[in-house]
């Protein structure tokens, strides 16, 4: 969680981008194979951050679900993940 869990819409914690760090560390470093899939606060740019960081699953329900345009909100989201 990039969030305290509880409700929707809660601002990112910065801390989480030394776990995800930490996380995709510990996965490279033993040859692990699973995906690190953060939760809570992800728009644009802290997806971008999360996955230079090393997160490969995103979670963004209040971004998307809260948006006139949810569709234009995916995309956004598509192309910051993709740089």
């Amino acid at each position: 969680m990039t969030v305290n869990p509880g409700f929707g819409g809660q601002s990112f914690i910065e801390e989480s981008l030394d776990k995800i760090r930490q996380l995709a560390d510990l996965r490279d470093e033993k040859g692990y194979h699973y995906d690190i899939e953060v939760d809570g606060g992800i728009v644009p740019e802290t997806a971008t951050r999360c996955k230079e960081a090393g997160a490969d699953v995103f979670v963004a329900g209040s971004y998307i679900f809260g948006a006139e345009q949810p569709e234009k909100r995916i995309q956004l989201l598509k192309e910051a993940i993709s740089e």
